[in-house]
């Protein structure tokens, strides 16, 4: 038995258990803030409601067609120009929303928690609407080029980058923008949260600050966990791409790339273990407002 298939069969069954939880989970964090006024209007819960949006449109748009791909060989980007171009296009706005939703629910913890009065106005849901709207409409204008680069390689019959300069930026990108860059920013300012917190009494006392600090510092060690792999295989991918190699080691390499690929898709349903508890106390809550 092969490494690629081993790698294979763990893509389709572990790509479709990652893709029901993940989507529950989903579903229930978008349930649970859109239900609560007070959820709606609190920037970092609003964060985390549009990421949860755009991790079921992830999961749904890249997950299921690697599935598809992988169990099937059904691969549509390699007979549709079209969905090969959208596929990545929408891939890469999605991610880019998602992932700076979470780095901003982490740092609009750090300005709640802090003692600076200056630094508190900071979390207010008018300003998180319009960093929304920027960061929405640069993710859609940055993935322009892929729209007019992305083709179907008449040689490889694959969906790659046809412009060698882009070819150069896009690993450079995944590797910086959508893995270490995020994984920095929620640890740093998860820790300095961490920190806030520990150094205001009152705020220990604070039941439902205590559990988004402790969702904002769930995420962070998932990224962690589920991103730097990810990113360090691009790295080593891009590193190596002139060396020769035998038919062994590109097996090896193969399943490694599966492996951290499939792993990355776990952060997107992750929340299903984070909003656990949230979601428990919200129908609690409405069962005892209904009796």
């Amino acid at each position: 038995m092969s490494l690629i298939y081993i790698g294979q069969q763990i893509t389709i069954y572990g790509g479709i258990f990652i893709f029901i939880t993940g989507s529950s989970g989903n579903l229930m964090s978008i349930l649970v803030f859109s239900s609560v006024h007070n959820y709606r209007t609190t920037p970092c819960t609003f964060y985390f409601l549009i990421a949860s949006i755009f991790n079921i449109i992830y999961l749904a748009n890249n997950l299921i067609s690697r599935i598809v791909s992988t169990g099937y060989g059904i691969d549509l980007t390699k007979t549709s120009v079209s969905w090969c171009k959208l596929r990545v296009y929408i891939g890469n706005s999605v991610t880019l929303i998602s992932l700076s939703c979470s780095c901003l629910a982490t740092i609009d913890q750090f300005f709640v928690t802090s003692r600076n009065a200056n630094r508190r106005r900071f979390s207010n849901i008018k300003l998180t609407y319009r960093i929304l709207l920027i960061i929405s409409l640069i993710s859609c204008l940055h993935g322009i080029p892929i729209l007019l680069f992305y083709n179907i390689s008449s040689i490889t019959k694959t969906c790659i980058d046809t412009n060698p300069g882009y070819a150069i930026y896009t690993p450079i990108y995944g590797t910086a923008v959508l893995c270490f860059i995020p994984v920095i920013i929620m640890i740093i300012f998860g820790y300095l949260t961490y920190y806030n917190i520990n150094s205001i009494r009152i705020l220990t006392e604070q039941q439902a600050d205590r559990q988004l600090i402790r969702m904002i510092l769930s995420q962070a060690i998932s990224a962690f966990i589920t991103f730097i792999p990810y990113g360090i295989n691009i790295a080593y991918s891009q590193i190596t791409s002139n060396i020769s190699k035998d038919p062994y080691r590109l097996n090896i390499e193969s399943f490694i790339s599966m492996m951290t690929t499939l792993l990355s898709y776990i952060y997107y349903a992750v929340c299903l273990l984070i909003v656990c508890k949230i979601v428990k106390e919200f129908i609690f809550r409405q069962i005892v407002t209904y009796f």
